[in-house]
């Protein structure tokens, strides 16, 4: 395998390794000074101080780990993509959402990466926010 594409998988895994760890140092050290966030159908923030921020309100809300993690990259190690199972717990009301009751979920989801100096340089999320208001609505 071609060793760009296989260290930008080995990042995503580890970006990954620590979210499932609750680990928000290693997450964040895996990440650009200026990396760019797209969150699921909502706004673009950029750099790492912002991605802390997300952290700490999806931390207060949510309990979550993604499973069935499969990361692909292309040959220069530039571009990636990662498929996943978010199986979560809804902790704490979050604003615009269903009041939250510790209900679970099982989500499928998505990300598209790009690596820029062997960190992450922009993280894309997708999953569908409809499921999963079904879900802790259900």
């Amino acid at each position: 395998m071609n060793h760009d594409r296989q260290s930008a998988i080995e990042q995503i895994q580890r970006y990954y390794d620590a979210f499932n760890r609750g680990d928000w140092t290693a997450m964040l050290d895996c990440l650009h000074a200026d990396v760019v966030h797209d969150l699921n159908q909502g706004a673009r923030e950029t750099g790492r101080e912002a991605f802390a921020a997300f952290l700490q309100r999806m931390d207060a809300s949510y309990q979550e780990q993604l499973r069935d993690i499969v990361v692909m990259a292309t040959d220069d190690g530039g571009r990636a993509a990662a498929e996943y199972v978010v199986h979560g717990r809804y902790l704490r009301s979050d604003e615009g959402l269903p009041p939250a009751d510790g209900q679970t979920y099982v989500l499928p989801g998505g990300a598209f990466f790009e690596l820029r100096d062997g960190r992450i340089a922009r993280v894309t999320n997708y999953y569908n926010l409809q499921d999963w208001i079904a879900q802790v609505e259900g």
